[in-house]
């Protein structure tokens, strides 16, 4: 099994080369990007622990692939199986970040209380913002390693990182976003997603105002590599506005791959860089078995079921996409993901409905659906973790932050408003 997961591994990382290959240089090669990806998660499936999401998709993908075939409806199959591909070239291209981007503790331990809690929240976030889940368990790992967690801490943990979703480029909802909005302004979609981002900051603490933060203890990080997000903006910034055709989900995944290697040998030395990328390629990859098989099997479920709603002359009930309508939107997405819907089904389902929408207003809906539900659903990826690895309660988490989110919906509504009025939608 362990031969698999490291062959798996490989074909892993040979899909994220001919993705990035056949993009830029020859498309007809991206047919092996999408077979080597398939073949990895096949492989891993069944190491899977959790895949009780995964296999009820399975099956409502086979009824409705039964029910379009019956009917003579059409099904893109190449799109079906390769819809979130260019999501995971993302996701594996950010997982080559953390080899240089991760943070190292303050060599002078901030005291308990209140600065704590504050440096500990913009490391967890601005950290998660570039290598996503890592910087949320390196942290979270040294507060267990002390004691059980406490509401504080979770709060912290689950609010700072779930935000990042609202504006980081290098987050899976961004690529999401890309992926069913191309033609989004991601300038305007980052101002508008710091601006949420600091909003999420500012209720969480006002809401904590009047805790007693004495015996807080969180895990300050250094953040001497600001310079990585810094410098990999600029390449993909300046890239775009020469070469405005250009993808910018697969710009970034280009450069944080191009940025770690030309980085890592530089910090660690050849041979030693060698060996971290073959560790990384052959036992860290394949850990990402879960979210691999998720987005696939999302993807190929969301093009079927969209072939079936397509032949039923299913459309959306509002003519103009709007403020009103993203916001009806928004909290759909949300009350689905709170029932275990994830947010990437109801985007693969729903996503290319929107085709005559403003991809900007769209884009930003499906963010803050990501970032609302992240931190509060029961069954969220980050959730899961938390009550998997840390043994916190899901409801606790629930109850801590259901009302964090019923604010931040507000907020997003008149964000939506703002938007719309903006650009003249």
């Amino acid at each position: 099994m362990k031969f698999l997961s490291r062959v798996s591994g490989i074909l892993i990382f040979l899909s994220f080369i001919f993705v990035i290959f056949s993009y830029f240089f020859y498309s007809d090669f991206k047919i092996y990007g999408v077979a080597f990806i398939w073949l990895a998660s096949s492989f891993l499936f069944f190491t899977i622990k959790s895949k009780k999401l995964i296999l009820i998709l399975l099956f409502f993908t086979l009824l409705a692939f039964l029910y379009s075939y019956i009917n003579g409806f059409y099904i893109d199959f190449k799109k079906a199986f390769s819809v979130n591909l260019y999501l995971l070239t993302l996701l594996i291209a950010v997982g080559f970040l953390k080899l240089i981007a991760t943070p190292k503790r303050e060599k002078n331990e901030l005291p308990r209380g209140k600065n704590s809690f504050l440096k500990t929240y913009f490391g967890v976030h601005i950290f998660g913002s570039i290598i996503n889940l890592s910087a949320l368990l390196l942290v979270a790992d040294k507060m267990y390693k002390k004691a059980k967690l406490t509401p504080l801490q979770m709060v912290l943990l689950t609010r700072s990182f779930a935000s990042d979703a609202y504006w980081s480029p290098f987050f899976v909802a961004f690529a999401a976003a890309l992926t069913y909005a191309p033609n989004l302004n991601t300038i305007f979609i980052i101002t508008f997603g710091l601006f949420l981002a600091l909003s999420a900051f500012l209720i969480t603490y006002i809401e904590l105002r009047n805790e007693d933060f004495s015996n807080f203890y969180g895990y300050p990080l250094s953040f001497n590599t600001l310079y990585l997000p810094l410098l990999l903006a600029f390449f993909v910034l300046l890239t775009n506005h020469y070469y405005k055709d250009l993808q910018i989900i697969l710009l970034i995944s280009l450069f944080s791959f191009l940025l770690t290697i030309t980085i890592l040998p530089i910090k660690r030395g050849l041979v030693e860089s060698i060996r971290i990328l073959k560790f990384h390629i052959i036992d860290d990859l394949p850990k990402m078995k879960s979210e691999i098989s998720l987005f696939l099997v999302a993807g190929l479920f969301g093009i079927i079921a969209g072939s079936v709603l397509l032949g039923l002359n299913f459309s959306l009930p509002f003519a103009t996409f709007d403020y009103k309508a993203a916001s009806i939107v928004l909290f759909i997405f949300i009350i689905l993901a709170f029932v275990g819907i994830h947010p990437i089904i109801s985007i693969s389902i729903l996503g290319d409905f929107f085709t005559n929408a403003n991809h900007t207003l769209l884009a930003m809906t499906f963010l803050m659906a990501w970032a609302t539900t992240v931190s509060t659903s029961p069954i969220s990826g980050l959730n899961l973790t938390m009550s998997a690895r840390y043994s916190c309660n899901a409801k606790e988490i629930f109850k801590l932050n259901i009302i964090y989110a019923i604010k931040m919906y507000i907020v997003c509504v008149i964000v939506l408003f703002i938007m719309s009025k903006y650009l003249g939608v």
